[in-house]
């Protein structure tokens, strides 16, 4: 809701709608001399988006209920999948914060147009699975990697993220092998 997205972002004071039953720092308080992640930043609502504008071009955020204003310095990085530019034409997205916002673009193909990173990628998520799960050392069997080159990635980076959680979760003999791979990766006969 919009509410509970400019209390994440804002904060909020004690009193500023039912649940607040205390005062609360918000994401850019919290982030104060650093650096503040903001995704699918094509999703938010436009009375967020005039609130933003006001952080970055004042430096300064008022918390939801409150009219004391708080300096913040933040650096601010943000992200989408949506084509911004669209919304901007569409008067879905404000076209001063898209350009507050473009400072430096950097474009992330999607992962079918990076077939180098899928094993780097393969690595990294299952050594971050087998801590989180508290699962012993395994490694993918050379039939996954080229399975998992030939796939299209439809759910990008997030999708091989969960392939791999999940492979990593089922396995049972320290081989992450075709018996542990995600359904829409079973071919007829695995």
């Amino acid at each position: 809701s919009e509410n509970l997205v400019e209390s994440e972002l804002f904060g909020h004071v004690k009193g500023a709608y039912t649940d607040a039953v205390s005062d609360r720092m918000g994401a850019f308080e919290y982030a104060n001399g650093g650096t503040l992640f903001l995704d699918e930043v094509g999703d938010m609502p436009m009375s967020t988006q005039i609130k933003l504008l006001r952080v970055l071009e004042e430096n300064q955020i008022t918390r939801v209920g409150d009219n004391k204003s708080i300096k913040v310095n933040v650096r601010l990085l943000s992200a989408t999948n949506r084509p911004l530019e669209d919304l901007v034409a569409q008067g879905l997205f404000r076209n001063d914060l898209f350009y507050r916002l473009k400072v430096v673009t950097v474009h992330l193909p999607p992962l079918r147009e990076r077939p180098e990173d899928i094993v780097p990628l393969m690595d990294h998520f299952k050594k971050m699975f087998i801590r989180r799960h508290g699962k012993g050392s395994c490694s993918f069997a050379p039939a996954v990697t080229k399975r998992f080159y030939g796939y299209d990635w439809p759910g990008n980076i997030r999708q091989l993220r969960n392939f791999v959680e999940t492979m990593v979760v089922l396995d049972t003999d320290s081989v992450l092998d075709l018996d542990d791979l995600p359904p829409e990766l079973m071919q007829d006969g695995d």
